[in-house]
C-alpha cells in the first residue's frame, strides 16, 4: 500500500502533468500521500439551501437553488463587459455577476435546468448579488454539489489564476479517497486506537476532507492530531533514552571546599526553588550519565548562582567548567558576579572574550590546559579550537537560544567524555514548547524570586502624558535613581528606528539638560569603544539616563536603575517587554516600567499592554503570548525543524492533546524502550524513517 501512496500526483484523475507541476511548486504536493495529508483549514456547511428571500448581505458563503430567468451581457470592452444572470426560485430573484469566462458560462447554462449556486452575498447599488459564485447542475454527482460540509484548502494566487480553484482541489481529493479508501492501512498500533477510542485512520482521512457532520469532523481532527503529537513525543523521548544509554557521564561524587567556601559565604538564604534545582543537578552529576538539563528562570531569579555552585561541584571533583554567554556585556557581568560570590575562595576563574588582549589570552589558554583555571567564563570565543581544557566537566550555556546548534555542540568535543551540559534561559518557555523543542532535555524551573525583590510596577502611558512622565523621571533621579529609555529596533525599519532613537535622544538632553543630568546613549551603529564607554558611565552611576535600543535586553545589571521607559511599546512582543522590564527591580527600591504607546492601538496591542500591567509572572505571560500569537507566528517558526512534520496539530493550540501524548509515549517507552515488541512495530518503522530529519542526541 505504501508504494501506491508514493505515486506521483500527475497519475491521479483530474490532475495530469501541468497541474501536478503547479501543485508541486506552489503547495509541495508531489505524491498521493502528500495530497491525503493536505488538510482543509476551515469548512463551509453546504447542508442547508437558503431561499432567495432569506439572503442577507452579512451572510458568509451560502447555497441557493433556482432556475435562470434571464441572462444579460452589459458594458463594452474586455474590462467593462460583464454577464448578469438573474436566478429565480419561488420566493424571489437575485443577480449572479460574472466578469470572466462569459462565453463558457453562457454555453454551459440553459433555461430548462435547475442549478445550485454557492457563493458570498455582496451589495452593489443597494441590491444583493453574487459575484463569480460556483454553479452546479442540481442533478450533478460532483462532490461540490452534495449536501455536506466542504473543506476550504490553503491556496495561492498562481493556483487560482491557473484555474486550480478550491472546487478543483476538492474534486481531486475526492477522486483520491474514492480510489484508496478500502486500502488505507492503519497507521497506529491497534491497542492505541482501541484504548484511546480513536477513529480509524481511513475514516479520519475521509472525514477530515469530507466530514459526515461536525461530530465526525471533531473525531477526525483529534485522531490525526493525536497521531502527529504521539509520534513527536515518542521521537523526542526515545532519542533522550538512547542518549542516556549511549553517553556515560563524568561522576562527581563529592562536595568539598570549593562549594562550601562559596555556599557558606552567601549573604542571603537561597530560595527553595534554587535549592531544589541544585539537588536535581547534583542527582544528574552522581548518576554516571551525562547531564543534559535546561534551567528556566525568570529575570533575576538567581540562575547565575545555581550555575556557579554547579561549577564548584565540578571543581571539588578535580574538573574544570565553563560558562558561555551570548554577549560580551553578559559574559563580563557573569564574571563580575562570580568574583563577588567567590570572594577569597580557592577557586580560580578567568574571563575570555573577543576583546581579551593577546598576551592575556595566551596566559589564559596556557593555564587552562594545565588545569590552573577552574571556571572559564566568556563568549563564543570559548568554542574556538585553540581553547583546550585539561578536563572539562560541565559546560553552562546562558541564553542558549542565541547560539546555533553547531556552536553549542562544539563544547562536546572539549573533553574525551562529554561534559555535563546545563543550558539556561531567562525567556520563559510555555509548557507545550518546553515539551517539544526541549523535550529531550531534563527541565528545571526556578519559579521564585529571591527575598527582598519587589515586583516592578508597570504603567501604560500615552503621548499626551509625556510631561507628567518626564516630571516623574526627574523625581526619581533627584532621589538618586537611574533611568533606562529603550527604543525599538526592528530590522525591516532600521533606518527609521535609528532616526527615532536619535530624535528621542535629542529630546531627552533638551528636557534633562547638562550639567544637572548626564545622558548616555547605546545602539548598534556605535563603535564598540563608544558603546562600552557610555554603558560604563551608566553602570558606574555617572550617567542618570541610558537611552538605548534593545541591546540592554539581556545582561545589564544596574541595581540602582529603578525606571524602565519603553518607547513604542506596542511594537514589542510580550516576551521582549518582560525581558526589558527585568532590567529594573534588581535593587531594594520600588521600581517602575512605563510602557509608552501611540493613541491608536490594535486590539492585540491593547491585550499585550494590559497583560504586562496586570502580572509580573513571566510564565503566565509566555503562555498568553503563545495563545495570542497563535499558530501563524509561533508554529511557523517553532514547529520547523521538529522531528515530526506537523500538518494538523498546533503547538500553540493543542496543549492538552500534547500532554496526553507525552504521558502515553513515556508509558510505551517504559514498557518497551527499544520498541522491539511486535505491537509497536508501526512506531519503530515510522521513527526510523524520520530519524534523518533531526538528531536530538546532542545539545539543542
Amino acid at each position: 500500500m505504501s508504494d501506491i501512496l508514493e505515486s506521483n500526483i500527475k497519475f491521479l484523475q483530474g490532475v495530469g502533468p501541468k497541474r501536478a507541476e503547479l501543485l508541486s511548486k506552489e503547495l509541495n504536493i508531489n505524491t498521493f500521500k502528500d495530497l491525503l495529508h493536505f488538510f482543509p483549514f476551515r469548512y463551509v456547511d453546504r447542508s442547508k439551501i437558503y431561499s432567495i428571500s432569506e439572503i442577507e448581505s452579512t451572510m458568509s458563503y451560502i447555497q441557493i437553488r433556482g432556475s435562470i430567468a434571464k441572462m444579460t451581457e452589459v458594458g463594452e470592452g474586455l474590462k467593462k463587459r460583464r454577464l448578469i444572470i438573474t436566478l429565480k426560485d419561488s420566493s424571489g430573484t437575485v443577480d449572479l455577476v460574472f466578469f470572466k469566462g462569459i462565453k463558457w458560462i453562457k454555453e454551459k447554462l440553459n433555461y430548462k435546468s435547475e442549478y445550485i449556486i454557492f457563493g458570498k452575498p455582496t451589495i452593489f447599488n443597494q441590491t444583493i448579488n453574487f459575484v463569480h459564485p460556483e454553479i452546479e447542475d442540481s442533478n450533478s454527482q460532483s462532490v461540490n454539489s452534495q449536501e455536506n460540509m466542504i473543506g476550504v484548502y490553503p491556496s495561492t494566487e498562481k493556483l487560482r489564476n491557473s484555474g486550480i480553484s478550491n472546487k478543483i482541489i476538492t474534486q481531486i481529493v475526492y477522486n483520491l479517497i474514492q480510489k484508496l479508501y478500502n486500502n488505507l492501512n492503519e497507521t497506529l498500533p491497534a491497542y492505541i486506537v482501541s484504548n484511546k477510542k480513536l477513529l480509524s485512520y481511513r475514516d479520519s482521512i475521509k472525514n477530515i476532507h469530507f466530514p459526515k457532520d461536525q461530530n465526525y469532523l471533531s473525531k477526525a481532527q483529534f485522531r490525526l492530531k493525536y497521531e502527529e503529537l504521539l509520534l513527536l513525543q515518542l521521537s523526542i523521548l526515545k532519542q533522550k533514552k538512547d542518549h542516556e544509554i549511549i553517553y556515560n557521564g563524568i561522576t562527581f561524587p563529592k562536595i568539598s571546599d570549593h562549594f562550601y567556601s562559596c555556599f557558606n559565604n552567601i549573604p542571603f538564604e537561597l530560595t527553595e526553588a534554587q535549592k531544589r534545582v541544585i539537588r536535581e543537578i547534583r542527582s544528574n552529576m552522581t548518576s554516571g550519565k551525562q547531564m543534559n538539563r535546561l534551567l528556566q528562570g525568570d529575570v533575576g531569579s538567581g540562575k547565575t548562582m545555581v550555575a556557579i555552585l554547579s561549577c564548584l561541584i565540578a571543581a571539588d571533583n578535580g574538573y574544570q567548567s565553563c560558562i558561555m554567554a551570548p554577549t560580551e556585556v553578559l559574559a563580563k557581568q557573569h564574571y563580575s558576579n562570580s568574583q563577588k560570590m567567590l570572594g577569597d575562595s580557592i577557586t580560580k576563574t578567568a574571563l575570555l572574550t573577543g576583546s581579551t588582549k593577546k598576551k592575556e589570552r595566551k596566559e589564559i589558554l596556557d593555564n587552562l590546559i594545565k588545569g590552573d583555571i577552574d571556571i572559564l567564563i566568556g563568549t563564543h570565543a570559548l568554542i574556538e579550537e585553540i581553547v583546550q581544557f585539561k578536563n572539562l566537566g560541565i559546560a553552562v550555556i546562558d541564553e542558549q537560544h542565541r547560539f546555533g546548534v553547531t556552536q553549542r555542540s562544539k563544547l562536546w568535543d572539549k573533553n574525551e567524555t562529554p561534559p555535563h551540559i546545563l543550558v539556561m534561559t531567562a525567556t520563559p518557555i510555555p509548557r507545550t514548547l518546553a515539551m517539544t523543542l526541549y523535550g529531550h532535555l531534563d527541565v528545571s524551573i526556578i519559579d521564585q524570586l529571591p527575598p527582598g525583590r519587589k515586583p516592578v510596577k508597570t504603567i501604560h502611558a500615552k503621548e499626551h502624558q509625556r510631561n507628567r512622565i518626564n516630571s516623574f523621571l526627574k523625581e526619581q533621579i533627584d532621589k538618586g535613581r537611574q533611568v533606562f529609555i529603550v527604543y525599538p529596533l526592528i530590522k525591516e525599519s532600521e533606518k527609521m528606528d535609528y532616526k527615532n532613537l536619535q530624535e528621542g535622544y535629542m529630546n531627552i538632553i533638551e528636557e534633562f539638560p547638562a550639567p544637572k543630568y548626564v545622558t548616555a546613549v547605546v545602539h548598534g551603529q556605535q563603535k564598540q569603544e563608544d558603546k562600552e564607554y557610555d554603558m560604563d558611565l551608566f553602570v558606574k552611576g555617572k550617567a542618570n539616563i541610558l537611552v538605548s535600543t534593545t541591546v540592554i535586553e539581556v545582561g545589564v545589571d544596574v541595581p540602582n536603575a529603578s525606571v524602565m521607559v519603553i518607547e513604542s511599546a506596542e511594537r514589542f512582543g510580550l516576551s521582549q517587554l518582560h525581558q526589558l522590564r527585568g532590567r529594573v527591580g534588581r535593587g531594594a527600591e520600588e521600581s517602575f516600567c512605563i510602557l509608552m504607546t501611540s493613541h491608536k492601538l490594535s486590539k492585540e496591542s491593547h491585550q499585550r499592554i494590559d497583560l504586562m500591567c496586570s502580572t509580573n509572572d513571566g510564565f503566565e505571560l509566555a503562555e498568553a503570548d503563545l495563545r495570542m500569537r497563535g499558530p501563524g507566528d509561533i508554529d511557523g517558526t517553532q514547529q520547523s525543524g521538529l522531528p515530526i512534520d506537523l500538518k494538523i496539530a498546533s503547538l500553540s493550540k493543542d496543549g492538552p492533546i500534547l500532554e496526553e501524548c507525552r504521558s502515553t509515549a513515556k508509558e510505551i517507552l517504559i514498557d518497551d524502550p527499544l520498541l522491539k515488541d511486535p505491537k509497536n512495530s508501526i512506531f519503530k518503522i515510522c521513527l526510523e524513517n524520520r530519524q534523518q530529519l533531526r538528531d536530538y542526541s546532542k545539545i539543542s
